[in-house]
């Protein structure tokens, strides 16, 4: 839980040897555990509050698939995934991002293109 807050992110995977996925601990994860649990969660492991069934994608996953599979399963983060080792993972907060960004190319674009219409 100490590594959420170091690192300021909202959820970490969990991995015994850094190479498969065995779960994921999130913040909400933890507000979970304290809602059931109270105090008694100070002394759990991360394996005893973690998701065990952790939805994963690969590099090569498009991001507007990975964004619909988020938004329906209600899921902030996961974890890519290439060859069945943990390589990276992605936000919702990253895939907004690219969104605004495409979103912004496409209206500098469309400006570009009506000015010299004119």
């Amino acid at each position: 839980m100490h590594s959420l807050a170091a690192n300021n992110v909202g959820a970490l995977v969990v991995s015994s040897d850094g190479i498969k996925v065995e779960g994921i601990i999130s913040e909400r994860d933890i507000v979970r555990g304290l809602q059931s649990m109270g105090s008694e969660l100070l002394g759990k492991r991360v394996r005893d509050l973690m998701t065990k069934e952790v939805v994963t994608c690969v590099p090569e996953d498009r991001a507007a698939g990975i964004m619909a599979v988020m938004v329906s399963r209600h899921l902030r983060h996961v974890p890519v995934v290439k060859d069945g080792r943990f390589v990276s993972m992605v936000s919702i907060r990253d895939l907004l991002q690219l969104r605004l960004d495409e979103v912004r190319s496409e209206a500098d674009a469309m400006r570009s293109y009506i000015a010299g219409g004119i």
